[in-house]
């Protein structure tokens, strides 16, 4: 049989009418789309057919449902540059959204023996940490737990994160000369999934950095985002 003979499936045939709807700019962020009656009867086919599409839109995060209320158009994903590093705070600003964050650590520590490794530390050395929730349209969009090495950095400490961010701090003190990413697709542990309010099933992106100083690590961060609401995008030439 020819492929294109193939019938496309009654439910696939609802997600790609509403997919073409917001992808012309016909339907845009925050627009109510049609409500599963009035898609049943556009489309002649069962309220479940039409409900799986919705569902899967929904979980594929192109679509927002609010029980009692309807289903709305999703905002576009959060992006961040995978091959630069920027403030997340500049980059949510520039997007024309509200941005806030949560200090819940920030102290000095000694850590485990993989994170010095990382850091290029010797065993038992005490490193400053922080550990910052921000939040995009007061929804959390990045869970930040960074470590900066004291020999780089021996004022970070001192440092009022409810005014400066550590990007903005470090930058300002010593500019990097290099940085390494590494992106991961975890199941997150529970206290990253209760500070992103991820859902049960719901991947978690973690970006790895590190970032050099006159040939020192001088931080090591462990950026966690929602799967559902965040994407990381660079392009090069």
């Amino acid at each position: 049989m020819n492929q294109s003979t193939i019938a496309v499936p009654l439910y696939k045939k609802v997600k790609n009418h509403i997919m073409a709807q917001i992808e012309s700019g016909d339907l845009k962020p925050h627009e109510k789309i049609s409500s599963e009656n009035q898609l049943v009867k556009m489309f002649g086919i069962s309220r479940m057919t039409v409900n799986r599409a919705v569902r899967e839109l929904t979980d594929d995060g192109y679509l927002v449902r609010l029980a009692g209320i309807g289903t709305f158009v999703a905002e576009p994903k959060a992006q961040s540059h995978l091959l630069e590093v920027h403030d997340i705070a500049d980059e949510i600003r520039a997007r024309g959204h509200h941005y806030s964050r949560e200090i819940m650590i920030h102290d000095y520590t000694a850590v485990k023996t993989d994170i010095l490794s990382r850091m290029s530390l010797p065993t038992a050395a005490s490193v400053f940490h922080c550990q910052i929730l921000h939040f995009e349209q007061y929804m959390p969009i990045q869970l930040e737990n960074r470590y900066v090495n004291p020999n780089v950095f021996p004022d970070f400490g001192s440092v009022d994160l409810t005014i400066v961010s550590p990007y903005e701090y470090l930058m300002a003190e010593a500019p990097m000369q290099r940085a390494e990413h590494v992106v991961s697709a975890i199941t997150p542990k529970n206290t990253v999934r209760e500070a992103l309010t991820l859902k049960e099933s719901e991947p978690c992106l973690l970006l790895e950095r590190r970032t050099w100083v006159k040939e020192q690590v001088a931080t090591y961060v462990q950026l966690y985002h929602p799967g559902s609401r965040y994407s990381l995008k660079d392009q090069f030439t």
